[in-house]
């Protein structure tokens, strides 16, 4: 028989599980107790306790507050010193901002908030205010999560505003500096969660789905909630379709035939969602523009009007591709230009602008959309979608020329908006500021994949072709196949840069596909697809035909970035007569002129021009040797293992590109010389150490090691250009080959050398070449 003791405790159990749904932590050292193990006369007292005492399910009043806060809830990360990532967590309830306090605060409660914020996950928190102390409300304290929860007023607390704790304990989270797709936030575009516009596209009128892609021209839709509707074109202005364009990767908007769509549109049914549009340009989205929708109830819709048609005018890099002619746009004599670095897709990277003939970056010192936008739509793409700050495209190296840019969003380019000329105190590289662009949809991603590697990251190529027939799928054969051409198949994957480029894949099960369906594939890194790369076309000449030697990609969202520092090559440039019987190791290693070998050896000289080499890697991954260490090669005279083949190569040109001298650094042991302040060394040469460059270190070799010069012996008087290639072979991946290359000019009188105008980048292209100095005058030159 039960106790009172038992209807007692059971009593007590009913009483604290009740209260605790409504929020009140009641009896907390008492432990759970399973309803299984109550007695009969113990479960029919809870029931009436529970009855008695009212259902445990939430008041009226707090099911719509809950509502409201899933949607009208803002997040943002604020705090300094911090990265775009971290810091303080604040919410927006009720148009006041406020903080978390840290009790209880967990990694689980970090992941919620780091979604909310539109990344993919957090990777750490942090407490007592490590941010900074915060301001206003402290809204939330001991926030207990699960970590699987949508948002975090699915998370337990002591309820809004009610806590006790000062600013001195503000919870702050580090995210995983990864977006989720398609997410906006306040640091990004600012977009109101009532306004449910998620998407936009241009629907051809005619011909869907048969249109050569991007598509530039269609009735714009939206996608609501309930699937995709049409924009009354009541009161629709170019203002609109500026925005719209933007939204889809273009840089600008023309006129479209609307009588041809109007006299369409009566002849056809529309679903119409949205009106009253009212944009003044400027907006990098739709759902920052006025907008109305049409509710449920609404029987009218557009009357008199038509579904909203747009026109977009494509980029140059997307031009060829939609069927319109290249329009190239002339640009003044002189006007400085910008350009992106170190972005794994295109329409990403670093923001960097030319001055006075140098390229230097730009502070993010007030660096938003409108800027961002600026220069997206100058590069010919459309609006930005994100604006980056805190180098997350990577540092720079060199001058910073603007900071505190404030566009208004119409300007043509960034030089017109107003901004601020910048002095070495004001600004570092680790402020450089970025950009993610929109980009047209091309399609290209369908048709090609991988198959068979350990993750969606790695595989053997497999292209889609098609001709009179069906599509099919095949494989590319691996000869000559290289790094620039997995660049590119990296990027048509939309999986960001090549690790490796291989031709052999006898380890990746091919599955049925066995059909080698092209061939000769050649890149030079900058295409958008495969098909765009030289290649053999429908006449398949492969030297080994078995699926083993197709071609395979390992790829990566990250790369190194090598980068030499000119002005110390044209700082430490001099020329040594060395005595043969000191050369000896160099001839080993071939690091002499061919004459050298019918020298009179011991007796006898080279005349060799020595400098200094400084090697930076700029990038957001370290640069490894491709070769593992299993395959170095150990070099008795100089007492280090060699683990590339060619790292540099070191020339002397004719102003015409004859090569008249060269020389190579084979096999440099990579090591971290030194790097900056908050970076710490990972590579070293001794004991058979690893060998690489760590992000933000540099490997130096100075101007007296073996090796480090070029054998000009039998050079005659004159002018010529001093190169410098980093990586001539592309052996490793990097994000960016044209910053591999360094020109100088160069003035040989037979006794002296005079070096100057060192420059870094596009030491290959026309435009570098036309402003290279082919032959300069003494009065110009520095005396080395």
């Amino acid at each position: 028989m039960t106790s009172l003791l038992d209807l007692s405790l059971a009593q007590s159990q009913c009483l604290s599980h009740t209260l605790s749904l409504r929020g009140t932590q009641a009896f907390p050292a008492m432990g759970p107790v399973s309803v299984w193990q109550w007695s009969p006369w113990g479960l029919l007292l809870c029931l009436l306790c529970s009855s008695c005492l009212g259902s445990p399910s939430p008041s009226p009043s707090m099911g719509p507050e809950k509502r409201a806060g899933s949607q009208g809830l803002r997040f943002r990360l604020a705090g300094f010193p911090r990265k775009p990532f971290e810091g303080r967590v604040e919410i927006q309830r009720a148009g006041e901002w406020g903080t978390i306090c840290d009790d209880d605060f967990t990694l689980q409660a970090a992941h919620v908030l780091c979604r909310e914020l539109g990344f993919t996950e957090a990777t750490g928190w942090t407490h007592s205010a490590k941010y900074g102390p915060g301001t206003g409300r402290i809204w939330l304290d001991n926030l207990s999560c699960s970590g699987t929860e949508q948002s975090v007023t699915e998370c337990a607390s002591r309820g809004w505003g009610n806590s006790d704790c000062t600013h001195d304990e503000d919870a702050g989270v580090i995210c995983k500096d990864q977006r989720l797709p398609g997410f906006s936030d306040s640091n990004v575009i600012e977009v109101e969660h009532h306004l449910q516009v998620e998407e936009v596209r241009l629907r051809p009128a005619v011909g869907w789905g048969r249109r050569p892609l991007p598509v530039t021209e269609g009735l714009v839709e939206v996608r609501l909630p309930d699937g995709w509707s049409k924009v009354c074109d009541q009161s629709w202005s170019a203002h609109n379709s500026h925005v719209v364009c933007g939204m889809l990767g273009f840089p600008s908007e023309k006129r479209v035939n609307a009588a041809f769509y109007r006299l369409l549109a009566q002849r056809q049914q529309h679903s119409f969602g949205l009106h009253g549009v009212a944009c003044v340009g400027t907006e990098a989205h739709l759902s920052l523009c006025t907008l109305e929708f049409y509710r449920a109830n609404d029987t009218t819709r557009c009357p008199g009007g038509a579904p909203a048609v747009v026109s977009c005018v494509p980029g140059p890099l997307y031009a060829a591709s939609s069927g319109q002619k290249k329009q190239q746009q002339s640009k003044p004599q002189g006007e400085a230009r910008v350009r992106l670095k170190g972005g794994a897709h295109p329409g990403e990277g670093r923001v960097e602008v030319l001055k006075a003939g140098t390229w230097g970056t730009v502070c993010d010192r007030k660096w938003d959309l409108q800027a961002a936008s600026v220069v997206c739509r100058e590069l010919g793409f459309g609006s930005a979608r994100e604006a980056l700050s805190g180098a997350r495209m990577g540092q720079g190296m060199g001058a910073i020329h603007l900071s505190e840019v404030r566009c208004s969003g119409q300007e043509s380019s960034l030089w017109k908006c107003p901004h601020k000329n910048i002095t070495a105190e004001d600004c570092s590289h680790g402020q450089d500021a970025g950009v993610r662009c929109n980009l047209p949809y091309t399609g290209v991603e369908t048709k090609i994949r991988l198959s068979g590697g350990r993750s969606r990251h790695e595989g053997r190529v497999e292209v889609q072709i098609g001709g009179p027939g069906p599509l099919r799928w095949g494989l590319i054969c691996g000869d000559d196949w290289g790094t620039l051409e997995a660049m590119v198949a990296c990027r048509q994957l939309g999986l960001g840069y090549a690790n490796h480029g291989l031709q052999e894949t006898w380890y990746w099960d091919s599955g049925n596909i066995t059909e080698v369906v092209m061939s000769g594939v050649r890149c030079t890194g900058t295409e958008m697809s495969l098909d765009q790369c030289a290649h053999h076309g429908t006449h398949i000449a492969c030297k080994r035909t078995e699926t083993r030697f197709t071609a395979g990609v390992i790829c990566s969202e990250t790369a190194s970035d090598l980068l030499l520092h000119s002005a110390l090559v044209q700082e430490t440039a001099y020329i040594e007569d060395r005595p043969l019987h000191m050369l000896y190791c160099a001839a080993e290693e071939n690091c002499l002129a061919r004459s050298a070998r019918s020298a009179n050896w011991p007796y006898g000289h080279r005349r060799l021009l020595r400098f200094s080499s400084q090697i930076h890697n700029l990038g957001r991954a370290d640069f490894r040797p491709k070769a593992g260490r299993h395959s170095w090669v150990w070099h008795e005279c100089h007492g280090h293992y060699h683990s590339m083949d060619i790292f540099t190569h070191y020339d002397i040109l004719t102003p015409n590109g004859t090569k008249v001298a060269e020389g190579h650094k084979a096999s440099f042991c990579l090591e971290d010389t030194e790097c900056q302040e908050d970076v710490s060394k990972r590579y070293e040469c001794a004991n058979f150490g690893e060998q690489g460059i760590t992000v933000g270190c540099w490997d130096l070799y100075r101007h007296d090691i073996d090796c480090q010069w070029i054998d000009i012996t039998d050079v005659k008087p004159g002018n010529y250009i001093l190169q410098v290639v980093i990586n001539p072979n592309f052996e490793v991946a990097e994000s960016d080959f044209t910053n591999n290359a360094m020109k100088c000019n160069c003035k040989y009188d037979g006794h002296r050398i005079w070096v100057h105008n060192c420059h870094i980048g596009d030491a290959f292209g026309e435009e570098a070449n036309k402003r290279f100095e082919r032959y300069p005058g003494q009065t110009s030159n520095q005396i080395i």
